[in-house]
């Protein structure tokens, strides 16, 4: 007798890229990977130390998606155990949230037979999310561009993205709520200006390939970096590095503590291995855009 189960790979992601404040978000090749399959009541486990302490049943954020998008159109969840094996540091900046409820509603699309589209997909992530960034990253893989209001949502797909990445991890946590805490309830006017101005020059750099621009403009941010920047040790320190060393250029990711680092393809070897020796309190992680978004596919055990 044979049965049925399934698994989903869902890409880590970065957002912001400097002026690009919650609406431009990037897939990186770091990978949370889920195998689902029937079982009597919910269970989830995490191969991965970092990760086991979070909810192993019903309150996962993974599973407590999947229910929602669920109840959204009045059906009921086959209950599920869920093996989760990631490489996305959590709490980093990396989009470790984004990847579980991008994960929770296509195990809900999967198990309950939606066929959503995958604009769909995103505006409900987008809504759990409160902005499209890495939610949109995740799912389409490549470079997104998005608006989200939270009834239209409209993005720029951008599936081709020629770039080498650094990633500086240093080892504490910024929980997003803190990180968002940080930011003004209000801007000058001609400070707003300056922003949308560099996130202008951001989006179309972004989108006719031209990373030089790009890197100068994303650290031209006036939106959230002025008021996070101080929370990264030697911030300043290593913005100034990575331009000497020959990055396109560097932000915040997402909102933090990481740093993200654009440079040519090639040169991630050389540029880490700088950066590691002159900043050996941050982790330096090697990738590249994931130019894939999110996948699921059937198992079959016999």
């Amino acid at each position: 007798m044979s049965w049925k189960q399934f698994s989903v790979i869902v890409p880590a992601s970065t957002a912001n890229l400097g002026p690009g404040f919650d609406s431009i978000g990037l897939a990186l090749n770091l990978h949370m990977s889920i195998d689902i399959s029937p079982a009597s009541e919910w269970a989830v486990e995490y191969s991965n130390k970092e990760y086991q302490h979070l909810s192993s049943n019903s309150d996962n954020l993974i599973v407590s998606t999947a229910q929602v998008v669920a109840g959204q159109f009045n059906l009921e969840l086959p209950t599920s155990k869920l093996n989760v094996e990631t490489d996305i540091p959590l709490g980093k900046g990396l989009g470790s949230s984004a990847a579980a409820i991008a994960a929770g509603i296509e195990i809900a699309d999967r198990s309950l037979g939606l066929n959503l589209s995958m604009k769909e997909k995103v505006k409900i992530g987008s809504a759990m999310e409160g902005h499209p960034d890495n939610i949109s990253a995740s799912f389409l893989g490549g470079l997104t561009i998005s608006y989200f209001d939270g009834d239209q949502l409209e993005g720029i797909h951008v599936p081709e993205v020629d770039i080498g990445v650094l990633i500086l991890v240093p080892s504490t946590e910024f929980l997003t709520k803190e990180s968002r805490g940080l930011l003004p309830e209000k801007l000058d006017h001609n400070v707003a200006i300056q922003g949308s101005a560099a996130g202008n020059v951001l989006s179309g750099a972004l989108t006719t390939g031209d990373w030089n621009t790009a890197g100068r403009i994303m650290e031209k941010d006036t939106f959230h970096e002025p008021f996070r920047k101080y929370r990264f040790p030697d911030f300043e320190a290593i913005r100034q590095a990575c331009r000497q060393a020959g990055a396109y250029g560097s932000a915040i990711s997402g909102a933090g503590p990481s740093l993200f680092i654009a440079v040519r393809k090639g040169d991630e070897q050389k540029i880490g291995m700088d950066l590691k020796e002159k900043f050996p309190h941050y982790e330096c992680l090697i990738t590249k855009p994931s130019l894939t978004g999110i996948r699921s596919y059937e198992n079959r055990v016999d």
